[in-house]
């Protein structure tokens, strides 16, 4: 059997552990051929391809991003472009497809499924807001990230006794924002469910002042204010219709500082929060998605998600995972609000 990878949307620390995974069982065990597609989507779509054995993969485990190239190509808004996927894929001898990534690429593999293409699905985001699976590889290092920044900036906090406003990814879902902000002791955390009202912001730094320390707000790039809209840059919609998020961070401190007087400064970590290599836990992770990715293939069983339940790999439609994003819960946001102000 020769069965095709792809790594599509944003680059995310792990994606190498599972091509690794992948190609490593499905060699040593099964006798497969693999395909490397490159850019995402575009690489089926165009026919761009790469060699995909035991020898391309050494070395790769802790290596961030892709060594597949990733894109935010959607053949779905091109014209015959499910078409033109299928004649590659033929052309190529490519008997399955395995695509990696979020709601984007998945939602693209559904698609392809529907029209008869032998596809698997491997979570992919940062962000963990995919349903069906309890964590998604990358999100654990974009934490750790975000939190090792929070840790820095509460000294620097402290010394000029400035209100620091720390935007971090998160366009629909709080989970990076909420987790990195409790891990790292931030006093404030402002996710895209829950929208804010600058007043009790205000509040929450006059009070953290008052009690002689410097308040530390962890804000996620969705979040928004209760009476306003979205921040977002002055750019155009990519591919899959998203806007480009960032500016919250700057627009919440220049907020807080007109409205208390105190000095405020963002630091936005955009992404620094996707590069470098991965966490132990993701490596695993995503090791082990990778593993259970080719057993799919070679029990047949596509149209499928590798996914994580409690302590174990299980496979769930594709359309389980992208029908609706996985949000954070209103009783997980009032467990932090225990330490805002």
């Amino acid at each position: 059997m020769r069965v095709g990878v792809l790594t599509g949307g944003g680059d995310c620390p792990g994606l190498n552990a599972v091509i690794r995974a992948v190609v490593r069982k499905g060699v040593k065990d099964y006798g497969y051929e693999f395909v490397g597609f490159r850019d995402g989507w575009k690489g089926p779509l165009e026919g761009l391809t790469m060699p995909l054995g035991i020898e391309q993969v050494r070395g790769i485990l802790p290596r961030g991003g892709t060594i597949l190239g990733s894109s935010r190509t959607n053949p779905i808004k091109i014209e015959g472009g499910v078409a033109r996927i299928e004649e590659n894929l033929a052309a190529l001898g490519v008997d399955a497809l395995i695509a990696i990534g979020g709601e984007d690429t998945l939602g693209v593999a559904t698609q392809l499924d529907s029209h008869g293409v032998k596809v698997i699905g491997c979570p992919k985001t940062i962000d963990n807001d995919l349903s069906a699976t309890d964590y998604t590889f990358g999100f654990d290092t974009s934490v750790n990230i975000a939190m090792e920044a929070i840790d820095r900036l509460h000294t620097t906090a402290e010394s000029h006794h400035r209100v620091l406003v720390i935007e971090v990814m998160g366009r629909h879902a709080g989970w990076i924002a909420l987790h990195a902000g409790l891990a790292g002791g931030a006093n404030v955390i402002l996710i895209p469910e829950v929208p804010f009202d600058l007043d009790e912001v205000c509040g929450w730094v006059e009070s953290r002042f008052e009690s002689h320390y410097a308040p530390i707000i962890c804000v996620a790039e969705g979040a928004l204010p209760a009476d306003g809209d979205l921040i977002t840059k002055d750019a155009p919609l990519d591919a899959f219709g998203h806007v480009r998020l960032s500016g919250i961070g700057e627009w919440l401190a220049s907020a807080i500082e007109d409205r208390t007087g105190k000095e405020s400064r963002a630091a936005v970590l955009g992404h620094i929060q996707r590069g470098g290599t991965p966490t132990a836990f993701d490596r695993v992770l995503a090791t082990r998605f990778g593993l259970a990715a080719i057993d799919a293939v070679h029990a047949g069983d596509f149209g499928k998600m590798v996914a994580l339940q409690g302590t174990d790999i299980v496979r769930v439609p594709l359309e389980a995972a992208t029908g609706v994003l996985k949000t954070v819960p209103p009783e997980r946001y009032e467990e932090a609000k225990a330490f805002f102000g």
